[in-house]
């Protein structure tokens, strides 16, 4: 049986349902460890790039942020050999420079999320990665020299990205807090998603597109789900584009790449393996199978 396989993922956020230049050859729906992905993975060719396309909250946009699958999301992709993961994400601003229809790349997280398992590992296998650079590097760094050519768009590099629970926007007080607290956007999705992914060896950064001011500007108008949607469909076609540009730009051996995203279990996994259990070697085979071996 043929099974489909990608070096490029992409997570379609809000307005994002599908990926436009995308070549697709297979449509998978995978069972993972962690239940089902948000929908079906379209894997095929964006460029010269395998890539695999994934819409977090489902097409429709069936799922809230608490309610995406994250684990089985990201477990699925690495299932099918990816190596790289770019999301794209609706914020709103903190700052009064990050104004709505910028791009952001950020480079830091702080999570405010309550309800989500934010790893992989549990019931008896206990890993600790590294996590003080939440957002690969390099592959923020290809996102951020691609963003130079878009033209009539402004893209920062740079920011705190606050992770909150949702599906609720935040109340005044919450958003001049972290404003208080140095944080510069504000979205719902890039947690646990970033941690899942360095556990899985990816690495993964995001286009965070700014749709509006939050609450903490009083002289702008109530957040409102269609002025979200309203800002984001301008956006989704810059995203797409810059999208196409970092896939094009991506090394052909990720071995190359000094980032340390591929090796963040080694040295992070703190049960010896002589105690990790059959069932739990199979549950985990896909993470850690390579630091078992012998």
């Amino acid at each position: 049986m043929h099974t489909p396989s990608a070096r490029l993922a992409i997570l379609g956020g809000s307005g994002l349902y599908q990926m436009d230049g995308l070549t697709i050859h297979d449509e998978v729906r995978p069972h993972t460890p962690f239940g089902d992905p948000s929908d079906a993975i379209a894997v095929g060719m964006l460029g010269n790039v395998p890539t695999a396309f994934l819409p977090r909250h489902g097409r429709g946009h069936q799922l809230s942020p608490s309610e995406v699958p994250s684990r089985a999301n990201i477990y699925a992709l690495k299932a099918l050999g990816v190596e790289w993961i770019l999301s794209v994400s609706a914020v709103g601003s903190l700052r009064e420079d990050y104004a709505p229809l910028d791009l952001v790349i950020p480079d830091q997280l702080f999570d405010r999320t309550k309800m989500r398992p934010s790893g992989f590992f549990e019931g008896g296998v206990v890993a600790h990665v590294a996590f003080a650079e939440p957002f690969c590097p390099h592959l923020s760094g290809l996102l951020a020299t691609a963003s130079g050519d878009l033209g009539g768009t402004r893209a920062h590099r740079g920011g705190t990205y606050v992770c909150i629970e949702g599906p609720q926007f935040s109340t005044r007080a919450e958003s001049r807090i972290y404003r208080q607290l140095g944080c510069d956007i504000i979205g719902m999705t890039a947690l646990p998603e970033a941690k899942l992914a360095r556990e899985a060896e990816i690495c993964y950064a995001t286009i965070a597109c700014v749709t509006d001011y939050d609450v903490w500007r009083e002289s702008e108008e109530q957040v409102t789900v269609e002025m979200v949607v309203a800002n984001l469909a301008r956006n989704v076609a810059t995203a797409q584009r810059l999208l196409r540009a970092v896939a094009a730009s991506l090394p052909a051996d990720r071995a190359a790449v000094s980032c340390g995203c591929a090796s963040a279990l080694r040295g992070a996994i703190m049960t010896p393996p002589a105690l990790i259990s059959t069932s739990l070697r199979e549950r985990y085979h896909v993470l850690i199978s390579k630091y078992l071996a012998g």
